[in-house]
């Protein structure tokens, strides 16, 4: 596999991007399966699993915004044209692709209202509400769009530790201040159909990206850091997994995975200390020079891609499971869709990325990088 072996090795946003993309399809497998679950257990078992791994949007935040600057150490202002011209071909048609198709093909995936005329249809397109997933990736291209902000903040605390502490705590305090204001005026507040729109601005997740730049400038004095301390880590990570999952569940039965936004002070802490172990694990596995390491940058490349269509073709095998094998027990059910969903989405990913590749090739057009 040439492609793999020209690779770098796996970065800490690779790793997190990783992560995030195949819990995020684990909870797109939930939403489908919860509904149809009615057994107390089996609800608050498939909800406990969902607020595990609710660290998938922030951590992806990170991982991109930690890869880009770390890919981009010297970039200014100037080079912001070819950056987005990269970016618009591997990131930005993928995206207009994969919405037209949810819009046409699977319309009735749309979220809080269904398209009506060419007005409400650009509406859908454009909001993130053409399928449960999309309202992350409409986020996540406003950080692409604002990366020479993210580019700027790592000269600006380069070399300044100081700096960098203010800017961590001026982001968390920022963050904590509008996480209130969601958790009051939207979730279960007065505004809770009318400002659901606030949950996929970038504010909603700005000290995550903050926190992967300072990951990446301070890299040399946080990673020894973490290593050492990384049974603290995972005692501060199970106590605030504790707090979110009693939070979540004093809700009662039903289970409703609308009970467990981002958007709450105390998941801010959760994310961070979720981001810090995988970021520790991924720093043993690099002192190890594990043999993954490669594997894991490579699928890192097409984890967008996979994640936006990763929920047509969980559509289809959840419809197949419900037809050929209704019989299948929770338990089997799950991990079973949850592996062919990442795999279809992969594997689509990949086989769509070397089929244009070879047609661009064909027609002697320059190739763009990926990545």
């Amino acid at each position: 596999m040439v492609e793999l072996n020209s690779l770098n090795r796996a970065d800490i946003g690779d790793f997190e991007k990783l992560m995030a993309v195949t819990t995020v399809m684990t909870q797109s497998v939930i939403t489908f399966l919860l509904p149809a679950t009615h057994a107390i257990g089996q609800q608050f078992f498939l909800g406990g699993i969902y607020e595990l791994i609710k660290f998938s949007a922030p951590a992806f935040i990170f991982g991109i915004v930690y890869s880009t600057v770390r890919t981009h150490p010297d970039t200014h202002l100037r080079d912001y044209p070819r950056f987005m011209l990269n970016r618009w071909h591997i990131l930005f048609i993928p995206s207009i692709l994969w919405t037209t198709v949810y819009l046409l093909v699977l319309p009735q995936l749309q979220q809080h209202q269904h398209y009506h005329n060419w007005a409400s249809f650009a509406w859908q397109f454009i909001n993130g509400n053409a399928a449960p997933h999309l309202w992350y990736n409409v986020m996540m291209l406003q950080f692409i769009i604002i990366m020479p902000l993210f580019w700027w903040l790592a000269r600006l605390v380069r070399h300044r530790p100081a700096r960098g502490c203010l800017l961590f705590l001026l982001a968390l305090l920022f963050e904590i201040c509008w996480h209130l204001l969601y958790e009051r005026v939207v979730f279960h507040g007065y505004q809770a159909q009318h400002w659901y729109l606030l949950d996929r601005v970038f504010p909603s997740f700005i000290i995550f990206a903050v926190c992967g730049v300072l990951t990446h400038v301070f890299a040399t004095e946080l990673r020894p850091f973490m290593a050492r301390h990384w049974l603290a880590q995972l005692v501060l990570w199970l106590l605030f997994l504790y707090i979110v999952t009693a939070n979540f569940f004093r809700y009662g039965y039903p289970v409703r995975l609308t009970n467990a936004p981002y958007y709450l002070p105390s998941m801010i802490f959760y994310n961070l200390s979720t981001i810090g172990l995988i970021a520790t694990l991924l720093g043993h596995l690099q002192k190890f020079r594990n043999q993954w390491l490669p594997f894991i940058h490579w699928v890192a490349l097409y984890a967008h891609r996979a994640f936006l269509g990763h929920l047509f073709w969980l559509y289809w095998l959840w419809q197949a499971s419900w037809r050929f094998l209704p019989w299948l027990p929770l338990e089997l059910t799950l991990p079973l869709l949850v592996v062919l969903t990442i795999t279809c989405s992969f594997a689509f990913a990949y086989g769509a990325h070397r089929t244009w590749s070879e047609i661009k090739r064909a027609c002697g057009h320059r190739q763009i990088k990926n990545g």
